[in-house]
């Protein structure tokens, strides 16, 4: 169920492979203990234009969408994580954040619940 959708700079992608970008995001949720590997879908977006702060400064930002009913630790937890080992892969990056939003149980519908 959760998705992680990874925003970069193209250059991003110059200093290391998207697949090991999105592994190592797909690792670092699945050290929290919040979901199971088989649930956890990664996705990168590299961006050729982009105005960040009126500089071309490379970027990395994760959006997160999780099913509702972690408790704030546990949100702020994940995204600290996560952070933390973008950084470690990518510590020349200057920009590297993420926010965690939540699907709603009673709106959110999938192919296997027809």
């Amino acid at each position: 169920m959760p998705h992680f959708i990874i925003d970069c700079s193209e250059n991003v992608l110059r200093r290391r492979a998207a697949d090991e970008i999105m592994q190592e995001v797909f690792d670092a949720a699945l050290s929290t203990n919040l979901f199971i590997a088989s649930e956890i879908k990664v996705r990168i977006n590299p961006f050729t234009y982009y105005n960040n702060g009126n500089t071309l400064d490379d970027f990395i930002h994760v959006f997160s969408y999780i099913m509702e009913g972690r408790n704030n630790e546990q949100k702020g937890n994940l995204s600290k994580v996560i952070v933390t080992k973008l950084n470690a892969l990518l510590p020349e990056v200057p920009v590297i954040s993420i926010n965690v939003m939540e699907f709603e149980k009673s709106n959110y519908f999938n192919k296997t619940m027809v």
